[in-house]
């Protein structure tokens, strides 16, 4: 069998058109993760040199009209604010060029004042927590250059009593240990610049012990591969500068099989429906491993490095 083909002009029609299904039902069931949804196929999009591909200033408006006086962004219009719509909203203004069109200040109180004592954020008014949420604030508050506004010790110390005895990191205190969780650890101290205080090759052990035989990487010890993970774990593994931990020619070629040869876009296994979501971790993991023609991604962010690059100005990051 011939090795699979990146389809990218298929995967730029299949995110142009997203938003004319809006007869589907599927449209209207996924509403709570409408921006979000934006933010992925953004990314997508400008990973592959398409950034243009979408109207920029609808899309800047669709966001604008998702935000609430006290500065957080609900995932629709009429939604109400959390932190992980906030950062995706943040994120596309940042890709766009275009945080000069918010209460920047306004933002960053609402992020702060989802801060506990213990360090955990919450996600909004409603008081769940995890080391998510840690991670999206650290995230938001970065890309705004104002992570003074929150007490960054307190919420260093909440990531690390999610790490775990066998290298990995749950999403709270005594979780166990999964690769979502692990990205969003290592995130958060490599924004923190704190990163040495973990033993890397125990964590990285952890991590590249997720590749199945069929390249594929799992969450967790006797699950599924999923396309997800070819980004969760393999940032993971590249913020620990331990890559090389996996074989980066079978996991290529498991992603690329996710492929859908006729409509575009990438599904979470060969042969399952394609969505946004795994389109987008799917073209990143593939940045990340170096495919020829994608735009370099940010291992930490999930953004282009060289929109990191100019939002950063210089400032050591990562």
């Amino acid at each position: 069998m011939a090795d699979p083909k990146f389809l990218l002009e298929k995967h730029v029609k299949y995110i142009q058109e997203l938003d004319t299904h809006k007869d589907d039902l599927q449209y209207w069931l996924t509403e709570h993760l409408r921006l979000s949804g934006v933010y992925w196929g953004l990314t997508a999009l400008d990973l592959m040199g398409w950034r243009d591909a979408l109207p920029r200033e609808e899309m800047i408006d669709f966001v604008l009209g998702c935000r609430h006086d006290n500065g957080g962004f609900g995932a629709q219009k009429g939604h109400d604010p959390h932190l992980l719509y906030t950062l995706s909203a943040v994120q596309v203004l940042v890709i766009q060029d275009a945080l000069d069109r918010i209460d920047i200040e306004k933002t960053v109180q609402y992020i702060a004042s989802l801060q506990l004592p213990n360090g955990a954020f919450t996600g909004d008014n409603w008081g769940e927590t995890d080391a998510r949420f840690v991670y999206t604030a650290f995230n938001a508050l970065s890309l705004l250059n104002r992570l003074d506004a929150i007490d960054i010790d307190a919420s260093i110390q909440y990531i690390l009593s999610c790490h775990n005895f066998d290298g990995g990191f749950g999403f709270a205190p005594g979780d166990e240990s999964h690769g979502g969780a692990a990205f969003v650890c290592l995130g958060t101290l490599a924004i923190a610049q704190k990163l040495h205080i973990i033993v890397t090759d125990q964590c990285a052990s952890w991590l590249s012990e997720r590749q199945l035989p069929n390249g594929g990487l799992n969450g967790r010890p006797e699950k599924l591969e999923d396309v997800c993970y070819s980004w969760w774990d393999l940032s993971s593994l590249s913020i620990l500068g331990r890559m090389d931990w996996i074989s980066r020619e079978k996991l290529m070629e498991f992603i690329l099989l996710c492929q859908d040869p006729e409509g575009g876009g990438f599904s979470d296994r060969p042969g399952n429906m394609v969505d946004v979501f795994h389109t987008l971790f799917g073209v990143a993991g593939l940045s990340l491993l170096g495919m020829e023609g994608l735009q370099e991604v940010d291992p930490v962010y999930c953004m282009p490095k060289k929109v990191m690059e100019r939002v950063m100005k210089g400032r050591q990051y990562s």
